[in-house]
């Protein structure tokens, strides 16, 4: 049974910064929730409440909503309209697919003067004879009933013959009682069958467990209480033939049990909820028992990095202002309370609807200086953490591009540029006595001029006559 704890209403609160006090609208649905409870004493002021899809049985502790406008109870078990008068501000009522047999009780509603709209289309007071002129007849202040306009005409015509339709709702409503007392009763003795097989089943499982640790202890086996051996009931070959059974056996009754027909009734609607959960138990024990368990930070202390809700993510460094920052990207329209973060000196943690996000930071960090934010357009979750004071920071060199070095420019004169080369002395050839010319006392001048004058003249009138041959 699911109660409408604090917790509850607070987490739904989101809108209105958690504050139950000052809430105008409240929505409940798909909660489980059979019983309206504290309410109307922790949320005065509102005005719109949502409880569709869940299985209230009973309209209660909504009296003293005063501000109430728009109550909306579809999809439940409510059999009787009822405890609504002190909602003086209720302007719309919807009760779809209930189990209102009962149409009399919406004179209740009469002390509503505000009551503007119902509906209870889905209810079994919908297929009595007159319905619709009754419920118009009984209720003046109404101007829409199931989504129709009240026209004038019609309100004229169902006050006329109103003790008329009393007297035939009246039969039609013993009639509906008495075929839901029956019902009753048939699904009282289906609910002791069930709980006689369920204790049967409860019996053989315990017997299996008892005889499966009389084997493992090494105990002799005696006979059941039916006199008979089970030689092989441990065997590895009896396991899997039992186990096989079994699965056949819950795929049989799964299929007997949404296949079997029945009556549309306030019970049939809990049964199958509670089938439903038991399935939903049953499947998340095996799960359970099946997960391997999830380790985060290793037998020799290191942390390790998790990703299981599978985000993306980018780690930045901020050196400027000296801080990391993570950017998570969160689903966008995920509830703030589903999110859960730690920071550590070493490492971050971030719970996302109970999966883990955990990620080794770079740089050691100030955990109760560090902040998160969610962003309103995104959703994306940013945690900004500065980095721990005394930190030794490696500072990374930069590197200067390379420039080609620039080859010296040759020199056009000479002598500039000044070179020394190394030179065999063995090699040296003397170049003094290639010719060799007689010694004279004369000097290099002197003897160019001697020799010089000692060569004969030529006439500057001479013709060379090819026919001469030359002189020898």
């Amino acid at each position: 049974m699911v109660h409408i704890t604090e917790e509850l209403v607070r987490s739904r609160a989101e809108h209105n910064d958690g504050e139950m006090f000052s809430l105008e609208e409240l929505s409940l649905h798909q909660q489980n929730i059979q019983k309206i409870q504290h309410l109307e004493q922790w949320c005065k002021q509102l005005r719109i409440l949502y409880l569709q899809n869940n299985l209230i049985s009973t309209i209660e502790n909504v009296g003293r909503l005063k501000k109430l406008q728009y109550l909306n109870l579809a999809l439940n078990n409510i059999e009787l309209i009822e405890n609504l008068e002190g909602c003086e501000s209720l302007q719309k009522l919807d009760l779809t697919v209930n189990f209102v047999g009962r149409v009399s009780s919406v004179e209740s509603l009469k002390h509503n003067v505000h009551l503007r709209e119902l509906f209870l289309l889905g209810n079994p007071c919908t297929d009595f004879q007159g319905y619709r002129q009754y419920v118009v007849a009984a209720l003046p202040q109404l101007q829409f009933l199931d989504g129709t306009e009240i026209s004038r005409s019609e309100r004229l015509r169902a006050s006329q013959g109103l003790d008329q339709l009393r007297a035939l709702v009246h039969r039609q409503e013993q009639e509906y009682v008495q075929r839901r007392e029956r019902e009753k009763e048939e699904d009282e003795k289906e609910d002791n069958r069930e709980e006689g097989q369920e204790r049967g089943q409860e019996r053989e499982e315990g017997q299996e467990r008892e005889e499966a640790g009389m084997e493992q202890r090494g105990e002799e086996r005696r006979p059941g209480f039916d006199g008979r051996w089970s030689t092989d009931i441990n065997s590895t070959h009896g396991d899997e033939e039992r186990q096989q059974l079994k699965s056949c056996t819950e795929e049989q009754a799964e299929l007997d049990f949404w296949q079997t027909p029945c009556s549309f009734t306030p019970e049939s609607r809990v049964a199958a909820h509670r089938h439903l959960e038991e399935k939903r138990r049953a499947k998340d024990k095996d799960g359970q028992k099946k997960a391997p368990p999830r380790t985060l930070i290793a037998a020799d202390g290191r942390v390790l990095n998790a990703n299981e809700p599978k985000l993306d993510f980018c780690l930045t460094e901020d050196e400027e202002n000296g801080t990391l920052v993570l950017d998570l990207a969160v689903y966008r329209h995920m509830d703030t309370s589903l999110i859960d973060v730690d920071i550590q000196p070493n490492y971050v943690r971030v719970l996302v609807k109970g999966k883990v996000f955990q990620m080794v930071l770079s740089a050691e960090v100030k955990p109760d200086s560090s902040s998160a934010q969610r962003s309103q357009s995104t959703g994306h979750l940013v945690l900004t953490m500065p980095r721990a004071e005394g930190e030794i920071r490696v500072k990374k060199k930069k590197k200067k591009p390379l420039v080609p070095k620039r080859q010296p420019k040759p020199s056009s004169r000479p002598g500039s540029a000044h070179e020394r080369l190394e030179v065999d002395s063995s090699a040296l050839v003397d170049f003094t006595n290639i010719v060799q010319r007689p010694h004279s006392g004369a000097g290099p001048l002197e003897s160019r001029r001697t020799a010089d004058q000692s060569e004969p003249s030529v006439s500057l009138e001479f013709v060379d006559d090819p026919d001469v041959p030359p002189l020898m």
